[in-house]
């Protein structure tokens, strides 16, 4: 089960700096830039017996179910309750017997679109390397889908670019390794490599209240699911549909569980009965529209 108390001591997160303990003439803050730096440094690999902290900002439209999604992954049981602007939680979970829990940092964004100037506060140059952003859409109202799609990804994107850019400043290798990194996942000889402009860091859009949306005309749901995933196949985001559905709820978990503790998932691009999950790489154009009017037939 995943613990939501905040740590008693700070032997995780200091837990890999080497060398004897500090002495008198050291202070708080030197052994916080060393932390710091020795995070920044890294490549991605990481010691087994090392704790490691990921965060997840979620955005979307207003009532879209996006505390729902975190109390779920969190195994809390717990009323939803709203979301008035930006709120913070976190958890934590070990990887196996005797292991260091690692720690996931969960930011919230209320109010739909009305909000947007909270966005930057979540989004730093200290986390930005570990940062996942996941947009959760309500797909019971077809016509706020796409302005708030557009306001909030749009906006998003413009910080987190902002935030690269400036360690670029300080660090312009890792800032070049954000360019390359969501390309070198799609195979140069994908055929959409010259159509998509993949966002900056992990993206994940979530279709929420499916179980809603499944009672609208089918040429409204058609037109819902081409724009959905010719959106995230743009952006190089994992698209998921999630509603009350217990199977569906798990799903979207073991999604959000990948983004947060680094479980090892793998999601393939396929159409059942209520739901699709897939990863942008096994898309196509051509593809996302011969499986939508299979699928609807």
């Amino acid at each position: 089960p995943v613990e939501t108390k905040r740590p008693k001591n700070l032997e995780c997160c200091f837990r890999g700096i080497r060398g004897t303990m500090p002495g008198a003439s050291d202070i708080i803050w030197d052994i916080a830039k060393a932390e710091v730096e020795r995070k920044e440094n890294q490549e991605g690999d990481r010691d087994g017996l090392e704790c490691w902290e990921r965060s997840i900002f979620f955005i979307g439209n207003k009532n879209g179910g996006k505390t729902t999604i975190i109390l779920r992954c969190l195994d809390r049981d717990e009323i939803p309750k709203p979301t008035l602007a930006l709120e913070y939680t976190f958890g934590r979970r070990a990887k196996g017997h005797n292991t260091p829990k690692d720690i996931a940092h969960f930011w919230e964004l209320g109010g739909g679109t009305s909000l947007l100037d909270l966005i930057p506060i979540p989004i730093t140059t200290t986390n930005i390397r570990t940062l996942s952003i996941v947009l959760v859409l309500d797909l019971s109202i077809p016509n706020a889908l796409w302005p708030a799609m557009e306001s909030l990804l749009q906006v998003t994107r413009k910080h987190v670019e902002k935030i690269i850019t400036k360690l670029g400043q300080t660090k312009p290798k890792a800032a070049n390794e954000f360019k390359q990194k969501m390309w070198n996942n799609l195979p140069k000889d994908h055929p959409d490599r010259e159509l998509i402009d993949p966002f900056p860091i992990p993206l994940v859009i979530i279709g929420s209240k499916y179980d809603l949306f499944y009672e609208f005309d089918s040429e409204v749901k058609k037109i819902i699911y081409k724009t959905l995933r010719f959106v995230s196949h743009y952006y190089g985001a994992s698209l998921v549909f999630s509603s009350r559905s217990e199977a569906l709820l798990l799903k979207t978990r073991a999604l959000i569980n990948h983004l947060a503790f680094g479980f090892d998932r793998r999601f393939v691009a396929k159409y059942f009965c209520s739901h699709l999950i897939l990863f942008y790489i096994e898309d196509t154009v051509c593809y996302i529209w011969l499986l939508v009017l299979e699928s609807l037939r």
